[in-house]
């Protein structure tokens, strides 16, 4: 399955900071543009998987 991500980089901080629209609770940061990409897609996996609770 693909998903989009919406993309940021903090100026604070200089890390990437990402979530999939329409998948509440699909967000993380990273150090670079592929942390985030791997991190973004565990958190989804993780999702998908019922592994996470959602509040």
């Amino acid at each position: 399955m693909k998903f989009t991500a919406v993309v940021e980089r903090c100026k604070e901080t200089g890390l990437y900071v990402g979530y999939v629209p329409g998948f509440p609770g699909a967000h993380s940061q990273g150090a670079t543009p592929e942390e985030l990409n791997a991190n973004l897609r565990e958190v989804v996996e993780m999702l998908e998987d019922g592994a996470v609770v959602r509040a």
